[in-house]
């Protein structure tokens, strides 16, 4: 799915404008069949108004401490598409570091899908169910509607439905003494 996004600025005069009117495509990754990311909108550092609608730079694909995403991401049904038996392993854990920068690092090797961010996490559920898990086993099933704030903490997502489930993402880098 593409996701249309429009940005406003300001106009030579001062006054509202819109600046961009543009699709954006999402990131889909090998070792993760039918998940999807859409990097929306994001900064490395405090803003000020890109008046041109020009996205800010973001490296990575989480945010550095003063910096922000927004975006999209789609949890495919527990049990859908697997991964490939033949993928070459190494190939895919490149295609994540080229592109979603960073990502891969946050993951646990031993623990597969749960990972810690050294972000505050803003998030809403638009479509289909998608189950936040804590590293203690703690689930929470969210629904169209429902929200979450997640802080820092260690955690992975899954999806018990049958269908897949679309989630908006705001994430805010943060302090975090165990997250470099």
């Amino acid at each position: 799915m593409d996701i249309r996004r429009v940005a406003t600025g300001h106009g030579t005069d001062g006054n509202s404008v819109f600046v961009s009117d543009d699709w954006v495509a999402p990131v889909t990754l090998a070792l993760m069949p039918g998940s999807e990311f859409h990097q929306v909108w994001g900064a490395d550092s405090t803003r000020t108004f890109p008046d041109d609608g020009s996205r800010p730079e973001a490296r990575t694909y989480f945010p550095p401490l003063g910096g922000f995403r927004f975006g999209f991401f789609t949890i495919p049904p527990d049990g859908g598409s697997s991964v490939p038996a033949d993928i070459d392993v190494e190939a895919a854990v490149a295609e994540i570091e080229q592109k979603l920068p960073g990502a891969a690092g946050h993951f646990d090797r031993d623990d597969p899908g749960m990972h810690t961010t050294a972000t505050v996490d803003y998030g809403v559920v638009l479509s289909g169910q998608a189950t936040l898990e804590l590293d203690d086993g703690a689930k929470v099933a969210l629904n169209p509607g429902d929200t979450y704030i997640q802080n820092g903490t260690r955690h992975r997502w899954s999806n018990a439905g049958d269908v897949p489930a679309v989630v908006a993402v705001t994430l805010i880098g943060a302090h975090h003494g165990a997250v470099a």
